[in-house]
């Protein structure tokens, strides 16, 4: 691990020493990948040099337990044991800073959120979990673009595909596949008896065309006219597209837009991601073997988080965290619950030594 560390700080140092070149800024690009490079070594380059200092006031430590003078050993003693804490503590945060990143971490993704077992009101919560990721991305700044909608004439949304766009949208949204499961009372009940409904999530990374490639001939496309509720552009043009892999059997649909074309880029977007997502967990199955981590393996038939409004809690069984703060969360405050699941996944890896 130190020589690991020693060459990342000595890349640090060529990095630094390239950014005070002038001449480099006459190539943006070259440029913006320097200083993104650099951002990511910061925190590794951090940790290393404060470990390497704690090693080295541990050293001076030692010396003073050899003093003759009582006090000044106890001092020492005390300081050596508080030294070697904090040294444990940067080697554990060593560890995880040299995990590999996920490859996909930096990437847009699509979001796709179904309304499961429950009726109206589990369309109802499904919107309920669209207003909430956006919030959370918007705190993020990152972008939402609805690719596809399907919605209830009581405001819910029966399924929804939606791009979340900017940097590191991956990292924070992949933990959130699987069914989500709502107890409350709907605004329908009259008695005020709770109901449990379920939603499901999907989470893809985007996909560039030279990741996946797409044999048009593997491709059966089938135009039909859009429909929802309210009488949005319903059943006046053909612009609907609905796209079959063959190889596959991987359907999907999209009339969001009025254009065929702007449907068909859209659906060919969401289409990549799919095949690239199957292409990428079976990877992870070869290269992981029979283990597989229970955060963020992408399994969407698990029931993933419960949200009791009632008891206004929130749990997350992946992990076992349960917050009281219902409304925050779906509000989009998201950030404690995926700081969790991010660090519980981190424990997994280093546990199978990765």
């Amino acid at each position: 691990m130190l020589e690991k560390l020693a060459l990342v700080e000595k890349r640090f140092m060529e990095i630094e020493e390239k950014l005070q070149d002038g001449d480099l800024y006459s190539d943006p690009e070259a440029a913006a990948k320097l200083l993104r490079e650099q951002k990511e070594l910061t925190p590794v380059v951090e940790a290393y040099r404060a470990y390497r200092q704690a090693l080295t006031e541990l050293e001076q430590a030692k010396e003073l337990l050899r003093e003759s003078d009582a006090e000044l050993r106890a001092m020492a003693e005390q300081e050596t044991e508080e030294l070697k804490q904090r040294i444990a503590e940067y080697e554990q945060q060593l560890k995880i800073l040299l995990l590999p990143r996920d490859a996909d971490d930096d990437k847009n993704v699509i979001v796709e959120i179904r309304g499961g077992v429950g009726g109206d009101e589990a369309a109802l919560f499904a919107a309920d979990l669209f207003r909430m990721y956006s919030m959370y991305a918007e705190s993020r700044r990152f972008s939402v673009e609805v690719m596809n909608i399907n919605e209830t004439e009581l405001g819910g949304i029966k399924e929804i595909s939606f791009m979340v766009e900017g940097r590191g949208a991956w990292e924070r949204f992949k933990y959130e596949s699987g069914t989500h499961r709502v107890q409350r009372v709907p605004d329908t009940e009259s008695s005020g008896r709770i109901h449990t409904s379920a939603v499901t999530v999907a989470v893809l990374p985007e996909a560039q065309e030279v990741e996946i490639e797409i044999n048009p001939a593997d491709l059966q496309i089938d135009t039909y006219r859009s429909g929802g509720a309210g009488g949005q552009h319903v059943n006046k043009t053909e612009s609907a597209i609905r796209i079959t892999h063959l190889p596959t059997g991987v359907v999907v649909e999209c009339q969001d837009e009025r254009s065929q074309h702007k449907n068909r880029d859209r659906a060919m977007k969401i289409l990549r991601s799919k095949l690239y997502e199957a292409k990428r967990q079976a990877q992870e199955e070869e290269r992981a073997g029979e283990r597989r981590s229970q955060v963020g393996s992408g399994d969407r038939s698990g029931r993933i988080r419960t949200y009791n409004f009632p008891q206004g809690r929130v749990t997350d069984h992946r992990i076992g965290l349960t917050l009281y703060k219902i409304e925050q969360i779906m509000n989009g405050d998201l950030d404690e619950i995926i700081d969790a699941l991010a660090a519980a996944a981190q424990a997994e890896r280093l546990k199978a030594g990765e």
